[in-house]
C-alpha cells in the first residue's frame, strides 16, 4: 500500500516539501501501484528464516514507487553525483599532466594552469557533494515521512482481528526500527551510484593509461569477488536475525511496561529481570555476530588494496625504468587504484546497511500489504437518519472459522428498546456487541440498522450512529475537554460541560487543577477509574448516538457511583436503543428484554420477571 491520493496526510507531505523547497512531479498522486504491490503478505512473520526466503528486488521497486512524485529531486541529485564523480576522476589525471607535463619539461605556466585547475576541480567535488547530500537526505526523510504516515493508517483500519493477535512491541519495533534502518540506506542511495560510477570509470581509465598495468590492478578482483559470495548470504542471515531479536526485545518490554501493576502486585520483578536480560543477550549476541561479520570484509577490502597498490609499483616501477611509461602514469596508477578501493570499501560497508534496509523493508511492506478484512463494498452508502432498530438474524462467528463461538444467534432490539445481554464468562456476549459495529465480519447470517445490512454501509457511518463504552475506558493523554468531545470535535465547551452534569462528572472535574482544561496522564492513571468510566458516559452522550452499546460498563463502579451512574444512564438511554453487558444482574433488571447467552447460543430470551419464573439458565444466574 502506497501514498494514495486524497489521504490526509498529502497536506503534511506537501506542506513538508514546500519547507524543504523540493519540487514534487506533476503525477505525484496518480502514478501507477506497481504490480508487486499486493503481494501474498497476510501475517507479520517474526521468523527470521521466515523473511529470509523472501528476500528480494522487491522492497527496492516497492522504494522506487514511494520516491517517484520525488524524481525532479532524484535527478537533480543524481546529476550532482556524476559531477561529483567528474570531479573525483580528473585529480589523478591533473597531477599526471604537472608531473609529465609541466615538471619534467620545466614548463611553469603548465604548473599554473594545472594548480587553478586543481582548485575548481576541488570546488566542483565541494559543491556537488554538498547538494547531492542535501537533496537525498530530504528526500529521503519525506519518503520516510510517507511510508510511516502510510503504515499508521493501516494501522488504523486493519480489523480487530489483527490487533487481537499482534503483539504492540512488534508493531513499535516496525513502525519505528525497521523505517530507521530504511532512512539509513535511503541516503546511502546516491552514494552507491557514485561507487559505482566511480569503478567504471577509473576502469576505462586504467585502460587507456595502460593495458597491461591496468591488467596487474585488476588481479585481485576475482579474490575479492570469492570473499564477497561467501561472506553474503552468512551476513544476510546474521543482518535478519538480529532484526527479529530487536522486535522480541520490543514485545517484552511493551508487556512490563503496560503490566507493570500486575507484575508489582504479584512481585514478579526478580523473574522478569531474568527473563528480559536473556532476550537482550540473545539480541546482544546477534547483535555482535552482525557487527563482527560487517567488520570483517572491511579490513579484507584494505589488505587486497595493499597487494593491488604493491603490484602496481613493482611492475610500473619497471615499466617507467624500461621507458614503457612515464613517471606520470605510474603516480596516476597508484592514485586510481587508491579511488578504485575506496568505493569498494564503501561499497562493503553499505552492503551492510542494505542487508538491513532490506530486511526492514520485507518487515514494513509485510505490514501494508496486510488486506483489510473488513471494508466498505463498492458504492456502500452512509447509512443515514436512523430509528434505531438492530436486528440480528441467524448470525454465526468465529474467530478461528472453523470453530464459531457464536451460532444462529437471532433477536430484535426496537427503537428505543434497551437490551441487555446475560451469561457466564466467555459465552461471547462480548462478541455480539463487536459485530454489531462490524468490528468484525459475521460468518453467516447478517445484522441490519433499521433493514439495512451493515456490510451494505459505510463503516464510518456505522460509527455515527452507535455509540460505545467498554468496561475498561481508555482516555487519552489531553484535557478532559477533548477527551469527552473526542469523536465529536465540533461539540462546544458548553456541551461537554452539560453531559458531564447530566452524568454526574462535573463536580469531580472541576476539583482538577485546571478543570475541564486539565491535562490527563498515561490512560488518564490521575483518575479513579470510576472517574474515567463517567467521562466515557459523557463523551458517549455528547456524541448523542441513536444505538447505544454498554459493554460491562458499570463493572468497575463503585455502589455509591452505581447509583450515580444508572441514574445518569437512564437520562442517557432515554430515546436510545442500547445493547447492554452487565454481569450485576440488578442493572438491567428494568431492561425491555434479556437475551441470555450460553455456550454461544441463545438460551432463553424474556423480561427479568419471565426469566426468574422459568426457572432456567437466568434464574440460576439471579439467584
Amino acid at each position: 500500500m502506497g501514498p494514495s491520493a486524497g489521504r490526509p496526510w498529502d497536506c503534511g507531505r506537501i506542506k513538508m516539501f514546500k519547507f524543504f523547497k523540493i519540487r514534487t512531479s506533476s503525477n505525484a498522486n496518480t502514478r501507477e501501484r506497481p504490480a508487486n504491490v499486493e503481494e501474498e503478505h497476510t501475517t507479520l512473520h517474526e521468523s527470521d528464516e521466515e523473511i529470509f526466503a523472501q528476500l528480494d528486488s522487491t522492497v527496492f521497486k516497492r522504494f522506487l514507487y514511494y520516491a517517484s512524485p520525488y524524481k525532479k529531486a532524484m535527478v537533480v541529485a543524481t546529476l550532482a553525483v556524476i559531477g561529483f564523480t567528474l570531479a573525483n576522476l580528473s585529480l589523478p589525471l591533473l597531477i599526471k599532466l604537472a608531473i609529465d607535463g609541466a615538471i619534467q619539461d620545466g614548463d611553469t605556466n603548465l604548473l599554473a594552469v594545472v594548480a587553478i585547475a586543481l582548485t575548481v576541480v576541488a570546488a566542483l567535488y565541494w559543491l556537488t557533494n554538498m547538494l547531492q547530500n542535501i537533496l537525498i537526505t530530504r528526500v529521503a526523510l519525506t519518503v520516510l515521512y510517507d511510508i510511516r504516515a502510510d503504515m499508521f493508517l493501516q494501522l488504523q483500519r486493519l480489523a480487530m482481528s489483527f490487533s487481537d493477535k499482534t503483539p504492540i512491541g512488534a508493531l513499535m519495533a516496525r513502525m519505528f526500527g525497521d523505517v530507521g534502518a530504511l532512512q539509513e540506506m535511503l541516503e546511502a542511495s546516491i552514494e552507491i551510484i557514485g561507487d559505482f560510477l566511480t569503478l567504471i570509470g577509473i576502469v576505462v581509465i586504467l585502460f587507456i593509461l595502460d593495458v597491461q598495468l591496468a591488467i596487474v590492478s585488476l588481479a585481485i578482483l576475482p579474490m575479492l569477488l570469492f570473499v564477497r559470495l561467501v561472506w553474503q548470504p552468512i551476513a544476510r542471515r546474521a543482518f535478519l536475525r538480529m532484526r527479529r531479536n530487536s522486535s522480541i526485545v520490543g514485545v517484552y518490554l511493551d508487556q512490563n511496561v503496560t503490566g507493570i501493576r500486575v507484575i508489582q502486585a504479584l512481585n514478579r520483578h526478580r523473574e522478569n529481570h531474568n527473563v528480559m536480560g536473556r532476550k537482550v543477550r540473545d539480541f546482544f549476541g546477534s547483535a555482535i555476530r552482525a557487527s563482527r561479520l560487517s567488520g570483517l570484509m572491511l579490513p579484507t577490502v584494505e589488505i587486497m588494496t595493499g597487494i593491488a597498490l604493491g603490484l602496481v609499483l613493482i611492475v610500473g616501477g619497471n615499466r617507467v625504468l624500461s621507458g614503457a611509461i612515464e613517471v606520470g602514469t605510474m603516480v596516476a596508477f597508484l592514485l586510481y587504484v587508491q579511488r578504485f578501493m575506496e568505493p569498494i570499501r564503501s561499497l562493503t560497508m553499505q552492503y551492510a546497511t542494505l542487508q538491513r534496509a532490506v530486511a526492514s523493508g520485507h518487515r514494513i511492506f509485510e505490514l501494508l500489504d496486510i488486506p483489510l478484512e473488513i471494508q466498505d463494498k463498492p458504492g456502500a452508502k452512509p447509512i443515514g437518519a436512523v430509528e434505531g432498530r438492530v436486528e440480528f438474524n441467524d448470525v454465526t462467528f468465529g474467530y478461528n472459522p472453523d470453530r464459531p463461538i457464536l451460532r444462529n444467534i437471532t433477536f430484535a432490539a426496537d427503537p428505543g428498546q434497551t437490551i441487555a445481554l446475560v451469561g457466564p464468562t466467555g459465552s461471547g456476549k462480548t462478541s455480539i456487541t463487536a459485530l454489531a459495529h462490524r468490528f468484525y465480519e459475521v460468518q453467516d447470517g447478517s445484522i441490519t440498522i433499521d433493514g439495512q445490512d451493515i456490510r451494505d454501509v459505510t463503516q464510518e457511518s456505522i460509527g455515527e450512529v452507535m455509540g460505545m463504552v467498554l468496561q475498561e475506558p481508555f482516555l487519552f493523554s489531553q484535557s478532559v475537554l477533548e477527551n469527552v468531545r473526542y469523536n465529536t470535535s465540533y461539540a462546544t465547551r458548553e456541551e461537554v460541560v452539560g453531559a458531564c452534569k447530566v452524568i454526574g462528572a462535573h463536580d469531580f472535574v472541576m476539583e482538577l487543577e485546571d478543570g475541564y482544561d486539565t491535562i490527563l496522564e498515561q490512560r488518564g492513571s490521575n483518575l479513579s477509574v470510576g472517574q474515567r468510566q463517567l467521562l466515557s458516559f459523557a463523551r458517549a452522550l455528547v456524541s448523542d448516538p441513536k444505538i447505544l452499546v454498554l459493554d460491562e460498563a458499570t463493572a468497575n463502579i463503585d455502589s455509591y457511583t452505581e447509583r450515580v451512574v444508572q441514574d445518569a444512564l437512564k437520562k442517557l438511554l432515554e430515546g436510545r436503543t442500547a445493547l447492554v453487558i452487565a454481569h450485576r444482574l440488578s442493572t438491567i433488571r428494568n431492561a425491555d428484554r434479556i437475551v441470555v447467552i450460553q455456550d454461544g447460543e441463545i438460551a432463553e430470551i424474556g423480561t427479568h420477571e419471565k426469566l426468574v419464573s422459568n426457572g432456567g439458565l437466568y434464574s440460576q444466574l439471579w439467584q
